[in-house]
């Protein structure tokens, strides 16, 4: 058993889970990465590329392919960790879909709502349940245990034009501070990240639009964020430098929480 404390990230194939991933990586975190799949042939994307880049970083990696919305996958997706590593200290919450299509919030549909809900919140909800009723009898290993919820700003912001995702992410904020509350007694923190205009797969069908939204001043910092930028943010959570602050949520959106004028 590796001495190394063992992070699992949902969504860890691309996009945000792949920056979190490699800043970990980066902290001498091993990684249990999940994703819809794992193509061990493919190292050009998903987590067999993951996997290639946190052990070029020096670390270790197992793939946990997993639908997060399927409750019944839960239990062996803690038990892919356990098998591998004996522990789960750091439980990353970021695996995440978005509407089926952008439209406007009288013509959402049940299937877009249901699917999102799913995987966003629903999904995240009973994943840390269960994890954390694991993490709560563990012994204590290199650092703290902790939890870490990806939310978004629009958790607070709306989007009539996907309003399906802004009501998962409130969900999961809330979702967030609830277990925060409930699992201080048992050492464990929650926190929560709210990344703003991030350049992902995800984004690119709407990159020109929040082009030009972010040069007419939309983010006071006039760039999109990167998956980087999330990662080093969850590194330090999980390290432990902000200890004494379960249920903090930080917001990572180049300034778009300053109000002004």
């Amino acid at each position: 058993m590796s001495s190394r404390a063992v992070a699992f990230v949902t969504g860890a194939g691309r996009g945000i889970g792949r920056g979190i991933a490699l800043a970990l990586a980066r902290d001498r975190f091993n990684i249990v990465g999940n994703d819809l799949a794992y193509e061990a042939n493919d190292q050009t994307t998903g987590l067999a590329e993951v996997e290639d880049r946190v052990r070029e970083l020096g670390a270790d990696f197992a793939p946990a392919p997993g639908d997060i919305a399927r409750l019944e996958e839960h239990e062996g997706l803690l038990q892919t960790a356990l098998r591998r590593f004996g522990r789960v200290d750091v439980l990353v919450n970021n695996a995440g879909v978005a509407p089926l299509s952008r439209c406007d919030v009288l013509e959402t549909t049940p299937e877009s709502f249901d699917r999102v809900l799913a995987v966003n919140a629903r999904g995240a909800f009973f994943l840390t349940q269960r994890f954390a009723r694991h993490m709560i009898g563990q012994a204590r290993g290199p650092v703290a245990p902790a939890i870490v919820f990806i939310s978004s700003v629009s958790a607070e912001v709306s989007s009539p034009m996907r309003a399906e995702y802004c009501i998962s992410k409130a969900a999961l904020s809330q979702a967030a501070t609830v277990f925060a509350d409930r699992l201080a007694e048992g050492g464990i923190n929650v926190y929560e990240v709210r990344p703003g205009i991030i350049a992902t797969d995800m984004t690119v069908p709407v990159k020109a639009q929040y082009d030009a939204r972010i040069a007419g001043g939309l983010v006071p910092q006039q760039r999109w964020g990167q998956p980087e930028d999330v990662g080093r943010a969850v590194a330090a959570l999980a390290r432990g430098d902000f200890g004494y602050a379960t249920g903090l949520v930080i917001e990572l959106s180049g300034g778009m929480n300053i109000r002004h004028l």
